[in-house]
This record gives C-alpha cells, structure tokens and sequence, in this order.
C-alpha cells in the first residue's frame, strides 16, 4: 500500500512537471523565430532557404501589368501624323486622326563641357594715367578653370561613387569630354577640404544638439593602418568622424560639455558611453529584443 502511494506521489510530480514543460514549450510557439532582422543573431547563423525555395523565390510572382507614369512635364511634344492609310494610301488629314496613344521617349542630351572664355580688359586710365584691369564674372575668378558644378561631381564620382584618378579621368574624357590630369583632380579635392569641414561641423553641432543620438562604428584602413569610423546620427543629422581610436576620448572630444539625454549603441561602445555621459545608455541588442517580443507582448514595449 505505501508503495502504491509512492508510486502514485512520484507519477503526480512527473505529470505536473510535464505539464510545466508542455506549457514553456507552447509558449515558446508563440515567439516569432529569431533572425538577423530582429535579433543579434549574426548572419552566418541565419536559416538557409532549401533549393526548391531558393527556385520559388526566383520565380517570377504574378502582378497585374503596369507601366511607366508619363512625365508631367515633357520637354517638347512631337505631333506625329499619317500622311496616307496604310491599307489604301488614301491622302489624310489631321483631322482624319484625333485619337492618340502618347509615350515618352527619354534620352539623354549631348554630353559636353561648356567652355567660356573671358577677356578681362585692362589698360591705362586716360585721366590719371593709371593701370586698371575689368573685374572677373562671377564665379569665373581667375586660377583654376573647373567650376563648381564639375568640381562637385568629381567629389561624388571620387568620394561616394569610390571611383579612383585613373578611371576617373578616362571617364571624365569619355563620357563628358572633359580632359582633367590627376594632378588636376587632386588639387580640386585639396581644395573643396575647407567647405566640406564646415559642412561637417554643421552637422556635428545638429547631432550635439539632440536630446536622443545613436553611434556605430567600425574599422577602416587610413594609410595602411586601422583605424576607426564613427557614425553619430540624430533625426535630423549624420556626422562621420575618422579617429585612431575607439575608446572613450572620442566621445568626450565629439561631445564638449554636451550631453544626450538617451544615447543608443551596441554593447561594447556602452562601456565607454557610461564613462562618456551619465544619461541613460540603451544597447542595440536591447532594442532588438523588444522589436522581437513585440507582436506577442505589445503592452510590454512603447509605441
């Protein structure tokens, strides 16, 4: 009899503990799977999609047809009109064809640099006999004769696009006629350092004016050695800084006596944020964690 009752002791606690795990594992159900997207879960650990969905997905869903919106706008309009019936060669009129169908015909214009040569006339003054010369245009002061809409798209070709001198000036040659030396395009980028560090400032000082920032950064080579490149960024302004360090004394240099009241980052830059400021440090990863029980637990998490 006492072993009966103990046999029947130990089954209740059996069953209550597996209810406890039947209970944990469809809870778990309910939890969207983690992924790189909502999680920090890295993407060399992701699920890989099997063949027959790696071909799915490459097939072409149906969708009804659409096509190109035409420009609001067009810069001429080319009327074309029959002449003659294509079935009878009889003679028309325009007023024979009032239907239409209209499309747009893109095209680029001709690609070529505007070259403007400016006298500057000069001579001796009539009445006190003294040299004087014309003042330059506007925005065509002697020295360097590239303007600044063909500087500013040698930056873009150069900076954003990662096109390097060589490329860049046979593409400058074949593209727009242009024909600029490497030399040339070093000085234009030397040149264009002071306004684009001012520029820089000008976001630098929209972002220390944030209540709320995030950083990231990560590894870059500056003359064959690592180094580090900081993105800061507010809801209005991003600043980039390059520095030879990770630690905390970027931060306090960048900042000033500024402070934010929230800043966002991943965990290893928050060691240094908390010696950086005493406002409150939110990490990445603690985001990702509320944007993925959000769907089930939605009181839990802000809007």
């Amino acid at each position: 009899m006492l072993a009966q009752t103990a046999q029947i002791e130990a089954q209740s606690a059996r069953i209550e503990e597996l209810t406890q795990r039947v209970a944990e594992l469809e809870a778990k159900l309910g939890q969207p799977t983690k992924t790189p997207v909502n999680s920090s879960l890295p993407p060399s650990q992701a699920r890989k999609p099997s063949r027959a969905e790696r071909r799915a997905a490459k097939q072409r869903k149906g969708r009804p047809g659409v096509s190109r919106a035409l420009a609001p706008s067009p810069d001429r309009i080319v009327e074309s009109v029959a002449e003659r019936c294509p079935h009878c060669n009889h003679a028309l009129a325009a007023a024979d064809q009032p239907g239409f169908h209209a499309y747009d015909h893109i095209e680029l214009p001709p690609l070529r640099p505007v070259i403007t040569r400016i006298h500057r006339h000069r001579g001796v003054c009539p009445s006190c006999r003294r040299g004087f010369s014309a003042r330059a245009p506007p925005g065509m002061a002697p020295g360097s004769p590239f303007g600044p809409d063909l500087t500013a798209l040698i930056l873009h070709l150069h900076v954003t696009q990662a096109i390097g001198f060589e490329r860049l000036v046979r593409l400058l040659d074949e593209v727009f006629g242009t024909r600029i030396s490497e030399g040339a395009i070093a000085n234009m980028l030397a040149r264009a350092e002071t306004p684009l560090t001012m520029a820089a400032e000008t976001t630098a000082a929209e972002v220390r004016r944030s209540k709320v920032v995030a950083s990231e950064e990560t590894s870059v080579r500056v003359e064959g050695k690592n180094w580090w490149q900081w993105v800061l960024l507010s809801s209005t302004a991003v600043h980039h800084l390059i520095a030879n360090s990770r630690g905390a004394a970027v931060l306090t240099d960048f900042l000033g006596d500024t402070k934010a009241d929230v800043w966002v980052a991943d965990r290893s830059t928050a060691r240094y944020l908390l010696i950086a400021t005493s406002k409150v440090c939110a990490t990445t990863s603690l985001l990702e964690s509320l944007h993925a029980i959000a769907p089930i637990a939605p009181n839990l998490v802000p809007a």
